[in-house]
């Protein structure tokens, strides 16, 4: 086997604003493992919050490819991986999750087989996608849902943690007034202090907000787990709930988990984590990062295991390079092509091989 990269730019359609930062663009790179005339792809972004630039990812890469090399073919290489074995190397859990993809790929091409039938749905997973709407002014917000509501969108999720208190609850309000129908996730990424938090999660939750992930600053689960107690709507823990050991301790202690693949190491990971927190009164969340269609599409083969569903990092970009997961109505799913059923965008839809 052998791995190739490829960088690409993945500019956003209109800027991000978070509470702790407004991103406009990131790289993505790509990990393309030949096989035997074949080819699997999976993809790793750059991220600041998880110290990823575009250097490291490309070395990251290439360690990986070296790796590869040890194995005949991809199955021997995937069980190797999900042991622990790239990990091992340094690789962090970005890096895993895009190898990882790669070799799902790869194997669902050479067997005919779509990725989530081999992680066990029989029939491929299609759900409601939450989509973002980050700290604009309470109009432009008003004008996104209404125009995400025409399109199809049962799920809004609003970016939170403005200097101005009050702006986030004028935010909620008029997104709620243009969209009365839709289900809102609200997320401050951790900006609120746990005074502020028990101050404001009522207020939210009478604006008929379902769920708020991350409300205070990451670091302290346990605070986040009191927090959790006592809040009259569901407390999402997404910063604070990295690893598999994160999920353990906050399993029955929080309403639920945010898992992002690149955050947790790829599909069987988020499976772990699904599993360890099912009956415990925690819930699953699926989550990603600004990606194209090629790093969002491993987490869609699994999204019929999640309470919430928020994969909607591709519809963010002025131009995805990759297609094959939908979501511009509102919906992604998984489909029944090999793989991760997934294509660049100059690939002919009919009559083309597999590669």
């Amino acid at each position: 086997m052998k791995l190739t990269q490829h960088t690409v730019r993945l500019v956003l359609a209109e800027p991000l604003r978070i509470s702790r930062s407004t991103m406009t663009a990131r790289d993505a790179v790509r990990f393309t493992i030949h096989h035997e005339g074949l080819s699997g792809h999976g993809e790793a972004v750059t991220s600041l919050f998880y110290g990823l630039d575009t250097p490291a990812l490309q070395r990251l890469a290439a360690r990986t490819g070296e790796w590869l090399t040890r194995f005949a073919g991809p199955d021997t290489a995937l069980h190797a991986l999900r042991g622990g074995e790239l990990t091992a190397t340094g690789a962090p859990a970005a890096v895993t999750a895009a190898a990882e993809a790669a070799l799902l790929d790869l194997v669902g091409k050479r067997t005919a087989t779509a990725v989530h039938r081999f992680l066990g749905s029989s029939v491929a997973p299609r759900a409601a996608t939450a989509r973002t709407i980050s700290l604009i002014s309470p109009g432009q917000a008003a004008a996104q849902a209404r125009g995400l509501a025409g399109a199809g969108f049962s799920v809004i999720k609003i970016k939170a943690g403005d200097a101005d208190q009050e702006a986030d609850l004028d935010r909620v309000r008029a997104v709620r007034a243009a969209a009365p129908e839709a289900r809102l996730l609200l997320d401050p990424n951790g900006a609120w202090s746990p005074g502020q938090a028990r101050e404001l999660l009522p207020r939210f939750a009478a604006l008929g907000v379902e769920a708020v992930e991350q409300p205070i600053a990451p670091g302290d689960p346990e605070a986040l787990a009191r927090l959790a107690a006592g809040s009259p709507v569901p407390v999402i823990a997404d910063e604070d709930a990295v690893t598999y050991e994160d999920a353990r301790r906050l399993a029955g202690r929080v309403h639920g988990i945010n898992v992002k693949l690149a955050k947790c190491g790829g599909v069987h990971a988020a499976l772990r984590i699904a599993a360890l927190i099912e009956g415990s009164g925690t819930d699953l969340m699926l989550g990603c990062l600004t990606a194209s269609t090629l790093g969002i599409a491993p987490a869609v083969h699994i999204a019929d295991r999640a309470r919430w569903t928020d994969l909607d990092g591709h519809l963010l970009l002025a131009h995805d390079p990759w297609t094959g997961i939908g979501g511009p109505d509102g919906f992604v799913e998984a489909g029944e092509r090999p793989g991760l059923g997934v294509r660049p965008r100059t690939e002919p839809r009919a009559g083309s091989a597999a590669s």
